[in-house]
């Protein structure tokens, strides 16, 4: 075998090996690029350049930012605001508390970026409220889960701007045109939701309640339009041109940092302290694993890993629909065994050539890995979403996983309108671009 060749086996089974142990991911991708390191000759401080430049970014500062907002969004009050703006926009139809469980993670996704805060934030009042329209608790919370996915869909997404970073070294993506083209994806998915809630209803016989009522819909609105705008300043700055993606997310700190404490009140000044010490966790998590990736993604390229991907992929079938089942079958069954962001970062540089040799737009593949990802937080056995199911609905996670299977076909039909009708997305970035 040559070098090249025994350098690639290392890497990656130094990494699936340790992933099996249950070794933290950060560690796993570090002492796998470190082997590599030592055996392909390359001075190991080369590493640790590798691991400053990843994080020597502008793009990234909007991480935290928005991580930030997220988490003064959800101390502030805004849940419940969004929860009653959904009740009078969709909760009087047929499987209406249903609608209203995936309403409500279409606009808090908006705010949080996350599908973990989306289902721990929203997840206790969602199941709550279905419970007491006679849905089932394992129902409820498969359903609040699926949802929440909504939530890394719909911009600002910090998974997103982590594609952008990883995508650089292959072509440059807009992160305005990402963001544009993550609304239309994560209406669709509320859509076929919404259609599954609104069978599982009729089939189950659940009671319509309650009628609707412009004025208090309009009401409603109104008292939610302030954790919304923080929103709309991020995207329409950015696809404005008023700010950047790092100066708009900024701004909506400061704005959901206002709305939480003067007009919605939901924390007070020493609360702040608290917030930020959540913030310097999560992101202290994120920052690490972006580094670490560096050094990753560098003996991906100098092994020419992607290359070989690609030569394999095309020596297979050169079917342009085949090659898009097999992509997508690559990230599910990863997403299954891996954390998403690291996901974002590994994948990306051997995905991307692929897909542009295909035609298609960086955009697109964005999208599609955003959700097919997104369902692997919802599987076992390492998926972050489907714990935090468990954990709040105090079901167990083999009973949660079966409650759950219905909803990957769901979501399945959504990743294949996504996949293989990008023109049902990609006409809201090319139009405002």
């Amino acid at each position: 075998m040559s070098t090249t060749a025994i350098a690639t086996f290392l890497l990656i089974a130094i990494f699936i090996v340790l992933i099996f142990l249950r070794v933290p991911i950060v560690y796993a991708i570090g002492i796998a690029s470190l082997v590599d390191f030592f055996y392909l000759g390359i001075n190991p401080m080369q590493m640790a350049l590798k691991f400053v430049s990843n994080l020597n970014s502008y793009t990234l500062l909007a991480v935290p930012f928005f991580i930030t907002m997220g988490e003064l969004m959800s101390a502030g009050g805004v849940t419940d605001r969004l929860i009653d703006f959904s009740k009078e926009l969709v909760g009087w139809v047929r499987g209406g508390a249903a609608m209203v469980n995936v309403v409500s993670s279409f606009f808090f996704g908006g705010i949080s970026g996350s599908s973990s805060a989306d289902c721990a934030s929203l997840g206790p009042i969602e199941i709550k409220m279905m419970e007491e329209q006679g849905y089932d608790r394992p129902f409820s919370t498969a359903l609040t889960m699926a949802s929440s996915v909504e939530g890394i869909l719909v911009p600002p997404s910090q998974n997103m701007v982590i594609y952008t970073l990883a995508a650089a070294g292959v072509t440059t993506v807009s992160i305005g045109q990402l963001f544009l083209a993550g609304y239309v994806p994560g209406a669709v998915l509320s859509v076929v939701l919404m259609i599954y809630s609104w069978y599982y209803s009729k089939k189950n016989n659940i009671p319509v309640t309650g009628r609707f009522s412009p004025k208090a819909c309009a009401k409603s609105f109104i008292r939610a339009i302030w954790g919304l705008a923080a929103v709309l300043i991020v995207v329409v700055g950015v696809v404005a041109g008023i700010f950047t993606t790092t100066e708009s997310a900024a701004v909506a700190v400061v704005w959901s940092m206002a709305v939480g404490l003067f007009i919605y009140k939901g924390f007070k000044f020493r609360d702040i302290p608290r917030i930020f010490n959540n913030v310097t966790m999560m992101l202290g998590k994120v920052l690490i694993l972006i580094g670490v990736s560096g050094a990753f993604t560098y003996l991906l390229t100098y092994l020419k890993i992607p290359t070989m991907v690609t030569n394999a992929l095309f020596s297979f079938t050169t079917n342009k629909i085949m090659i898009l089942v097999l992509l997508n079958i690559l990230m599910l069954i990863l997403g299954c065994l891996i954390e998403m962001a690291c996901l974002i970062l590994m994948l990306t540089p051997v995905i991307l050539p692929i897909w542009i040799s295909l035609g298609l737009s960086p955009i697109h593949l964005g999208v599609v890995m955003v959700l097919n990802l997104g369902i692997g937080l919802l599987t076992p056995p390492v998926g972050s979403t489907l714990f935090i199911g468990s954990a709040i609905s105090g079901i167990s996670l083999e009973r949660l996983s079966k409650a759950m299977i219905p909803f990957y076909l769901v979501m399945g039909i959504a990743l294949l309108i996504l996949t293989y009708f990008p023109q049902s997305f990609m006409w809201l970035p090319m139009m405002a671009y």
